[in-house]
């Protein structure tokens, strides 16, 4: 639908209530604020709430170059019965609040800004319902997508799934047949799609009724994606509008100096003296390990295996560990361990990641494969160790190890665990051999070139922004 005549552009952007979604569509914000065009950030109010604290610790200030974006916050839609710490509860509350709550904000904002109404609403095709909601409010509905786009085919493919009987209704597998999109795309055993959640068929559920809202993206005049056409060819060439506007934390480490992002996104404050003690090592040297932001909780056995194959490997670690990394009240180390590593190791909550990939003394990262996390060390010229857990993290990790080959697998034994002989033999593998940090320079160069004036990514990008401005 055309947006409002006359109206000076105004854009509403809804990000899934996760750490993945809303730091790549804020970084897409501050691009299109930067030209001028006014922002409506819209979170759920303890999402709100976790970014202000995270800025405020970090003592970020408001500046020039984020007034055109304004924060706002819808309610959570929680009761008391539910648990504010467990990140689904939001997947399934807001779709049943924010129908009401979102049309109520949008008429608010077109009252108080009669020569700026809404003309545009971004959303994560997750909460692909939202078309609804803009189509109603008289603005232009842009579908907006995080995963990779081979990921993004597959949610769009979900119906035909279901038809001719690979899955159930609730996204379990029916038949053991790998699934393939094209032949140049790495395809999807019953265990790897986007939704799946091994031994967990409850927020399997979730997850899987959340990504069938990707069927909205028939109804989007619009899809941005954050990818670029150079990573993945084949899977952007399966869908006719799609715009990758991606790395887009690359896009926005060009055009915005460090010390001016306030409002980033983060959930977490970021330590930053982990970039002092980088600074002590020599080039090439420290295994970098984070898993994201996501709450993974590994058994304890399983952490201590990692804990003590990072001691073996005898290399400067720096190991991202929350407090919900474990199964318990708090991440617990082996006897001794923190000890005997003190001299070379570093443990911090949550790390400037950005920062810490771009540092020269950064050797590999030891990844869950999030889309984030690849594009951010595939983007600085890292190697990967690959310890993928669930949805689309392993279709990532075959593009990382078979398509890119710029890392390798930590395979599991027949428990189920990676041990620490495998943790040690697979650093010192992706550390002893060129191929895969070549690699992954070129790599680097391929994503710099995609956001360079003039490259595919930016002309998109700017195709997309000039879109806004004339059809205001």
């Amino acid at each position: 639908m055309a947006a409002v005549s006359g109206n000076k552009p105004h854009v509403l952007a809804v990000p899934l209530p996760a750490q993945g979604h809303v730091k790549p569509l804020m970084s897409l914000c501050r691009q299109i604020a930067k030209h001028g065009i006014k922002v409506t950030f819209v979170n759920a109010q303890s999402i709100h709430h976790k970014i202000f604290s995270a800025s405020a610790a970090e003592e970020e200030d408001d500046n020039d170059s984020d007034a055109n974006i304004v924060m706002t916050a819808v309610p959570d839609g929680l009761s008391p019965e539910h648990d504010p710490n467990n990140p689904f509860t939001l997947f399934e509350t807001l779709p049943k609040t924010m129908p009401q709550t979102l049309p109520e904000l949008i008429e608010r904002i077109n009252g108080d800004n009669p020569d700026q109404k809404i003309s545009c609403v971004i959303a994560d095709l997750s909460f692909g319902w939202v078309s609804e909601i803009a189509q109603k409010m008289g603005a232009e509905f842009v579908g907006f997508s995080t995963p990779s786009f081979a990921s993004f085919a597959i949610l769009l493919h979900i119906p035909n799934l279901i038809q001719q009987g690979y899955l159930d209704t609730n996204g379990s597998p029916e038949r053991s047949d790998m699934i393939r999109l094209s032949d140049e795309i790495a395809g999807w055993r019953n265990n790897e799609f986007p939704w799946s959640f091994p031994g967990d068929l409850k927020h399997q559920k979730i997850i899987f009724h959340c990504v069938q809202s990707y069927k909205a993206a028939d109804k989007a005049n619009c899809l941005l994606s954050n990818t670029c056409y150079e990573l993945e060819p084949a899977a952007c060439d399966l869908h006719p509008n799609i715009l990758p506007v991606g790395p887009l934390h690359l896009v926005e480490a060009a055009k915005t100096p460090e010390k001016s992002r306030s409002n980033s996104g983060n959930f977490y404050a970021q330590d930053t003296s982990c970039l002092i003690w980088l600074d002590t090592k020599p080039s090439g040297s420290v295994v970098y390990v984070s898993f994201g932001s996501f709450a993974v909780s590994y058994e304890q056995q399983q952490l201590d295996e990692l804990a003590l194959g990072l001691e073996l490997s005898g290399r400067p670690f720096l190991w991202v560990v929350k407090r919900d990394i474990a199964n318990g009240p708090h991440a617990e180390f082996p006897d001794g361990f923190l000890e005997r590593v003190a001299g070379f190791g570093k443990i911090v909550e949550w790390a400037p990641q950005d920062d810490v990939l771009s540092h020269p003394a950064v050797a590999c990262f030891v990844s869950h494969c999030g889309w984030n996390s690849t594009l951010e060390g595939v983007s600085k010229g890292v190697s990967y160790l690959c310890w993928p857990y669930f949805s689309d993290q392993v279709h990532n990790e075959s593009y990382i190890c078979d398509k890119w080959e710029i890392g390798l697998r930590i395979d599991c034994d027949e428990n189920g665990i990676r041990s620490r002989y495998e943790i040690k033999k697979k650093i010192d593998m992706v550390l002893s051999e060129s191929r895969f940090k070549e690699n992954a320079l070129k790599l680097k160069e391929t994503c710099a070139k995609s956001v360079a004036e003039g490259g595919s990514s930016y002309k998109n990008l700017m195709t997309f922004i000039d879109h806004l401005k004339e059809s205001a």
